[in-house]
């Protein structure tokens, strides 16, 4: 049977990304319960892994300010950890680079990633085919482990938990109404409309980045409803993840937050706009709900979004029923 002591995973992707990587930390742990474990991510997502009880550490690239400097940084860390198994989830170069010259005895990643011919095992990533996103990281680890996925897992602390208690007066939903791209994220005029049909007697909490507040009070000025606090911005993600988890009903786009409530088994109601579940990122809560607009010649028009929409109509986000 393989033995690894020394287990790095890289996801550099965005923060979603790194959210659903918790998965392969679960899954590594449950195999090698006495290696350690460290997960590399980029700058801005590693508190997600604060004090994560799985890892020995967090390494972080700062693709922002010299980037480039940073990453040969990582590269002089990463060989002097001396790891015997890295395991790659991002399919471009930067990481590759990082993986193929990590000095591990075994190291595995996507065939698409350009340094993928000096890994010891690759396999295909392919986005369509109706596997979820930790089912395709799953297939990089599964010929020296088994087939079972582990569903994401995030560990929000007591200080954590104890951040958000002076929330609880009464029972409430959540709602993270923002996103990177324009067109994965519902129009506000639906916000508005869903927040009006939310009961008077329930808190409405809108979560998001600092640069999401004006959003949430447009939201909050237009909409009926008498309750709504923002926290966006108030919030760390392991809060914003720890008051998700006690919500009622979490509303979300496809983005982070939906990530954010599958990695702690909350229940989300996720809005696809643009993009389609089948592209492997729905939620993976027990209770979820996936509503979107089918039977769109133009959707999905792409896998991350766009800024606007293609055809200047926006009917996937427009005609949405909430």
């Amino acid at each position: 049977m393989v033995t690894y002591k020394k287990i790095l995973i890289i996801q550099t992707a965005f923060i979603g990304d790194a959210i659903l990587a918790s998965s392969m930390v679960e899954k590594m742990h449950h195999h090698f319960a006495n290696a350690s474990i460290t997960i590399l991510v980029r700058k801005g997502n590693e508190a997600v892994y604060s004090k994560h009880p799985f890892l020995k550490e967090t390494l972080v690239w700062n693709k922002q300010q010299q980037k480039f400097k940073n990453l040969f940084k990582l590269l002089f860390t990463i060989r002097k950890n001396k790891y015997d198994c890295v395991i790659n989830c991002h399919r471009y170069a930067s990481s590759g680079f990082l993986t193929a010259f990590s000095g591990a005895k075994f190291m595995a990643g996507y065939t698409q990633n350009p340094f993928s011919f000096l890994f010891n095992f690759t396999v295909k990533h392919s986005i369509g085919n109706g596997l979820h996103e930790t089912e395709r990281y799953n297939q990089l680890v599964q010929d020296f482990t088994d087939t079972n996925v582990f569903k994401p897992k995030l560990y929000p602390s007591e200080v954590d938990e104890a951040a958000i208690k002076p929330y609880f007066t009464q029972k409430y939903v959540c709602m993270a109404p923002a996103s990177v791209w324009f067109t994965k994220q519902l129009p506000i005029q639906k916000w508005v409309e869903l927040s009006t049909k939310i009961d008077m007697t329930t808190t409405i909490y809108l979560l998001g980045a600092p640069n999401d507040v004006d959003l949430c009070n447009t939201i909050k000025q237009q909409s009926k409803h008498s309750n709504i606090q923002v926290l966006a911005g108030k919030l760390s993600l392991l809060q914003s993840c720890a008051l998700m988890k006690h919500a009622k009903q979490n509303y979300v786009n496809d983005s982070a937050p939906l990530h954010l409530a599958s990695a702690v088994n909350a229940p989300v109601t996720a809005f696809f706009t643009s993009t389609v579940p089948q592209f492997g990122f729905g939620p993976l809560s027990d209770d979820s709900k996936i509503i979107e607009v089918k039977n769109l010649a133009c959707k999905p028009c792409g896998l991350h979004g766009y800024k606007a929409c293609p055809q200047q109509h926006f009917k996937c986000g427009n005609l949405m029923e909430v």
